[in-house]
């Protein structure tokens, strides 16, 4: 069977490329051989299932593993304790059947069903099974439970985690209970919110603080994605630079496994072959196109967006005003964006976790303007060269002429803080379809952030900057030709915002449209 790059449930390596993780897998099992309880938790699609599978391939010659999900167990599993452990004992005798277990161990978790006995079970009667099952094993015991926060919200699924720390605990009085436990879900179950009534305020409540640290990073790095690569061009037999792909797809992911996979996707089964598939301008067709569809994984970006005002507010804050946020996961909105994989930090400051998302919440932000009809460009062809190429100057000329006219007279507050997606906005439209545009995060603050606009085959290097006085715009100038050489280019857009008191603006005018600096041309124009 032809392997394939998968983004829909778990990959199988038999079926599927995958990227070599050993190394992350090596350090689960050392958490494992510590006799360590622990949660994975993290984003959607972020492999958390598939590295519970290598996990249990990995050890099930050395341990009993009891592997099962809480995915599709249904909040009627969870409003008796005889209904809960019926539910829970069946998970685990049909996880050992399929691993191959078929001695009277397995029978310990058969049970009758509710209508053949009189029988009532409860977690004391599941507690004993624990212990029976793994003082009878010829081998130490592990559970694994994937999906636990589908169900995490209620008493009884703490009342069950009370009684897995409970027999941790007495391990020390020599009882024998699991060797370690994973659990595994997008929530951190430590801090769990429970509601236990309708009127009741959410609570924090958990018993699994006996739970370790999980610091393994599940994203992918660029030499594990170079592996990945590595395994589909020796089965293609297809040549290019492992290496540099792999750095390009990390560059727009920032690792993370289902965009890192969707890309590869793209790559293999969708874009011309005719083209230079693996090379830098096919990964960023793909991701152009990738930014154009629709996938379970966006729309969730869109809707913990939409669904949290004090998360919006966030987003804006970071894309839109370059607000340096330290990165605090006791704040909850900070917090929520972490666990859904949205926010991330470079140096202790916020950051969109990927140019992926980035881009897509930058266009979701967009299409709200656009809406709104305040933001209309003139049609694509004004911006065009003979040839095709698009001419920056023009776009940027015109859109100089759509502020003065839409919005000359709002106030200094909204311009600064909208002005950059009022840019975007408007330039979004010129290039869809055929181009994309990304925001350099690196130099991205409260007065400076760098646009790299593909069209075509072509590259354009656009910063927008806050007025701060003709020294500052010099030192930005420097640092806009060392951002083009560095991406070799020659042709660089800077885009002044001059909203201040007219005294505030001495020395703008003086300002060159265009001048060569180190050998790179610059166009400059304020928009005021």
């Amino acid at each position: 069977m032809k392997k394939r790059f998968n983004v829909t449930g778990t990959c199988i390596p038999e079926k599927h490329y995958m990227a070599d993780t050993s190394q992350k897998i090596s350090e689960i099992v050392d958490l494992i051989e510590k006799d360590c309880y622990f949660t994975i938790n993290c984003a959607r699609q972020y492999g958390k299932t598939t590295t519970l599978m290598l996990l249990w391939k990995h050890l099930k010659n050395q341990y009993i593993v009891i592997s099962m999900s809480f995915e599709g167990m249904g909040s009627e599993a969870f409003q008796t304790e005889d209904v809960f452990v019926r539910r829970f004992c069946t998970r685990v005798a049909g996880g050992l059947r399929r691993a191959g277990y078929k001695d009277r161990l397995k029978e310990l978790w058969e049970i009758s069903s509710a209508h053949d006995t009189l029988q009532k079970e409860n977690l004391d009667t599941l507690r004993e099974r624990i212990v029976t099952f793994c003082e009878q094993s010829d081998r130490e015991v592990l559970l694994f439970i994937d999906e636990v926060d589908k169900s995490a919200d209620n008493q009884m699924f703490l009342n069950f985690l009370g009684i897995l720390r409970e027999l941790y605990l007495e391990r020390a009085m020599g009882t024998i209970t699991f060797k370690s436990v994973i659990l595994a879900g997008v929530y951190d179950i430590k801090n769990i919110k429970l509601k236990l009534r309708p009127e009741e305020e959410k609570k924090y409540n958990s018993p699994w603080n006996i739970a370790t640290d999980f610091l393994v990073d599940l994203r992918f790095d660029c030499a594990e994605i170079s592996s990945m690569l590595s395994d589909y061009q020796k089965d293609q037999g297809i040549a290019f630079d492992v290496d540099e792909a792999a750095a390009e797809i990390y560059a727009y992911t920032g690792g993370y496994p289902f965009l890192v996979s969707l890309i590869c996707l793209w790559l293999d089964e969708r874009i011309p072959t005719e083209l230079a598939v693996w090379s830098k301008e096919g990964i960023r067709l793909a991701v152009r196109e990738i930014l154009k569809s629709s996938n379970t994984l966006f729309e969730d970006v869109v809707k913990n967006i939409e669904n949290h005002a004090g998360f919006r507010k966030l987003t804006e804050a970071i894309l839109l005003e370059g607000r340096q946020i330290p990165y605090k996961l006791s704040n909850p909105e900070i917090n929520l964006g972490v666990t859904f994989g949205i926010i991330g930090q470079s140096d202790g400051i916020c950051r969109i976790s990927n140019v992926i998302f980035e881009t897509y919440i930058y266009d979701h932000l967009i299409a709200g303007k656009l809406l709104e009809g305040t933001v209309s460009p003139p049609p694509r062809d004004w911006f065009l060269t003979e040839t095709g190429e698009l001419d920056m100057d023009k776009v940027l000329e015109k859109f100089q002429e759509f502020i003065k006219a839409e919005y000359r007279n709002r106030d200094r507050t909204f311009l600064e803080r909208q002005g950059r997606l009022l840019l975007l906005a408007f330039l979004k439209p010129i290039i869809n379809g055929t181009g994309h545009y990304v925001v350099e995060p690196e130099t991205r603050d409260s007065t400076r952030m760098d646009v790299v606009i593909f069209y075509a085959k072509n590259e354009y290097i656009l910063e927008l900057k806050i007025w701060h006085g003709k020294k500052r715009l010099l030192d930005g100038i420097r640092q806009l030709a060392s951002y083009m050489e560095s991406r070799s280019q020659r042709c660089g857009w800077l885009l002044l915002f001059c909203f201040q008191d007219e005294y505030e603006k001495t020395g703008l005018d003086d300002i060159p449209k265009i001048q060569e600096v180190h050998g790179k041309r610059i166009f400059t124009i304020a928009v005021r």
